[in-house]
């Protein structure tokens, strides 16, 4: 979907009753009866009980990972370790948005903690990119989750592409989910060099003293108690588990949805709503997803904790149909598919892989 047709679908819902409540007027509304319901409380028994579980997951690999010894049977700690630190990743993003605690200060303090120690992630640098990702969703040369990497979003970005990189480009639908397989170890990367940026950063000196002694533990204890070969098997099916599980779980709530212009302006609803995807299913969804499946709503109520979200959504579509703002929700499955069309899409414009559903129901 091209940015031109992104922008007319946008202005085709705007509202030609001069009687009708703006977008801003109508969300507002919104906004009290959510409130009102109770749904923005904080649910910190819920968090606890969370952490807890993650804590005796956590405790429980490590003491397997000692009882196992020197055994191919640890790749399967390893992958265990994966998930249970990205499920750690999601709980610190949602002390970032202020979703767990009841104060900023302690929040902040929470997903450093996590984020940062438990992790392995400079989390001054995820806020700063996860802020500005949700002030400008898909908004080219705003949000810093489509900004041209291993892989581009949209054609102006894959055009620019040479050599190996725009071999790369054309087979990056095919690819996107063994590149996730790397990108555990591209968010490590990037968390260190941004912390070595020249410019100021809230609490540098500690997250690099907390990373530096986090990563110096684990290689120790891994490399020290395991055959130099299998604590190289180990490291890598950690990170691949870790950076597959984290993109997987990221890249369906926007990836393959319209992208619109840096100086496109547009209300707070639409802004958030047509550029997000929600993905169905049940509750084991909501946990193995951190409440990401929930992406529409999550966008509209960034504080609000990830098990309310859940209750919220059938407000937000009903409100969305009432006000002609298409609501986006698809199968995991079937999300991945409109990713990985996409991204084939951009990488090879000439092939007609793939039409935008926002744009079919708009032309229909």
């Amino acid at each position: 979907m091209t940015t031109t047709d992104a922008v007319a679908a946008f202005r085709a819902t705007e509202p030609r009753d001069p009687n009708r409540l703006s977008y801003t007027t109508a969300y507002a509304a919104l906004l009290e009866t959510v409130r009102d319901a109770g749904l923005l409380k904080r649910r910190i028994p819920f968090y606890a009980l969370l952490f807890s579980g993650l804590t005796l997951a956590l405790g429980g690999l490590c003491a397997g990972f000692f009882l196992l010894g020197s055994s191919w049977f640890q790749l399967l700690i390893a992958a265990a370790l994966g998930i249970v630190l990205t499920q750690f990743a999601f709980m610190a993003h949602e002390a970032a948005h202020r979703q767990v605690l009841v104060t900023g200060k302690a929040n902040d303090g929470l997903g450093r903690a996590l984020g940062t120690f438990v992790v392995g992630m400079s989390y001054s640098w995820w806020i700063h990119k996860h802020t500005r990702h949700h002030g400008n969703p898909n908004k080219i040369d705003k949000d810093p989750d489509i900004e041209t990497d291993t892989i581009s979003f949209y054609e102006e970005a894959a055009a620019g592409k040479s050599g190996f990189g725009r071999w790369l480009t054309t087979h990056q639908g095919s690819l996107f989910f063994p590149l996730l397989m790397l990108e555990g170890v591209n968010l490590h990367m990037k968390s260190v060099t941004s912390l070595l940026e020249r410019r100021p950063i809230t609490g540098r000196k500690t997250e690099l003293i907390a990373i530096a002694v986090r990563f110096a533990l684990y290689f120790t204890v891994v490399f020290w108690f395991l055959p130099i070969g299998l604590a190289f098997a180990f490291v890598g099916v950690q990170l691949a588990v870790f950076g597959l599980y984290m993109g997987a779980s990221f890249a369906p709530n926007h990836k393959g949805m319209p992208l619109v212009p840096r100086d496109f302006r547009i209300d707070f609803l639409r802004r958030q709503v047509l550029m997000s995807r929600n993905i169905s299913g049940g509750r084991w969804l909501d946990i193995a997803m951190g409440g990401l499946n929930h992406q529409v709503e999550h966008h509209l109520f960034p504080s609000m904790p990830s098990m309310s979200l859940r209750g919220v959504a059938p407000m937000v579509r009903e409100y969305c149909a009432r006000h002609g703002v298409q609501y986006t929700q698809v199968s995991l499955g079937r999300s991945y598919a409109i990713v990985v069309r996409h991204l084939n899409t951009v990488g090879r414009p000439d092939r007609d892989l793939w039409v935008c559903p926002m744009v079919e129901a708009y032309r229909a």
